[in-house]
C-alpha cells in the first residue's frame, strides 16, 4: 500500500505502521533530516504540503494529512493577548479536495478547535480526524497524554530533540505528535479497508 503522510513532523502517528511504502512531506528541513534518521526506508520529500497533497494525491492508496493547528486551536482563543487571526482554511481545503476527489482512504488530523467544526469529523483525544471512512471509538488510557512533561513526551514518543536545530519550539514539536497508537489504530482500518477491495476485485477476475 502506497501511503502518503503529509505535515510529518517526526512522525508521531506513523511509528507503528508496517508492510507499506511511505513518502513523508516536510517543510521544515531539520525535521524531516530527523524523521529520515528515525524512518530510513521511507521517501522523505522537503516540501509544502499543502501544495504536494494537490500534485500527487492520485499516486497513493492512502493519505494522513495533519496540517497546522495553532490558527483553530482553544488555546488562542483562550489566550486574551494572542493576535486575532483568521483561521487557516486549508485544513478544509484538504478535507474537501479529499473527498471529492481522491479514490483511496484518507485521514485528515487537527486539534479540537475554539468554534464548532465546519464539518463533522471523529473526535479522540484532544484531536478531530475528517476521513472517508468510519474510526470506531479507542479507548486507552494514555492517548491524550494532555498533562505530560516535555520529559514524559519524549520518553513516551522514544524521541531524543538534543539534535534539533530548527527554529521550532521543541514543546510545541512534542504536543503536536499525534499518539502512536491512534496512527496505528486508523492506519489499520485503512489497510484493512485497502486489502479487502483488492481481494474482492482480485475474484471479479479470477
Amino acid at each position: 500500500m502506497k501511503v502518503l503522510n503529509l505535515y510529518a513532523c517526526l512522525g508521531g502517528n506513523r511509528l507503528l505502521w508496517d508492510n507499506c511504502e511511505v513518502t513523508a512531506v516536510e517543510l521544515d528541513s531539520e525535521l524531516a533530516r530527523m524523521y529520515q534518521e528515525r524512518f530510513p526506508n521511507d521517501k522523505v520529500v522537503v516540501a509544502d504540503a499543502h501544495q504536494y497533497l494537490l500534485d500527487h494525491y492520485k499516486e497513493f492508496d492512502f493519505i494522513w494529512s495533519s496540517p497546522p493547528c495553532p490558527t483553530h486551536s482553544r488555546a488562542r482563543f483562550w489566550n486574551t493577548k494572542a493576535e486575532r487571526v483568521y483561521p487557516d482554511m486549508k485544513l478544509y481545503e484538504e478535507i474537501i479536495l479529499l473527498n471529492t476527489h481522491f479514490k483511496g482512504k484518507w485521514v485528515v488530523e487537527n486539534v479540537v478547535p475554539y468554534y464548532e467544526p465546519l464539518i463533522q469529523a471523529t473526535k479522540i483525544g484532544r484531536h478531530l480526524f475528517w476521513s472517508n471512512f468510519v474510526i470506531p471509538e479507542i479507548k486507552h488510557k494514555d492517548i491524550a497524554m494532555d498533562k505530560a512533561t516535555p520529559n514524559e513526551l519524549l520518553a513516551y514518543h522514544s524521541l531524543d530533540l538534543f539534535d534539533y536545530k530548527g527554529s521550532q519550539s521543541k514543546q510545541k514539536i512534542l504536543r503536536n505528535l499525534v499518539h502512536y497508537k491512534i496512527g496505528q489504530h486508523i492506519f489499520d482500518i485503512a489497510r484493512g479497508i485497502y486489502n479487502h477491495n483488492n481481494n474482492k476485485q482480485g475474484e471479479l477476475f479470477s
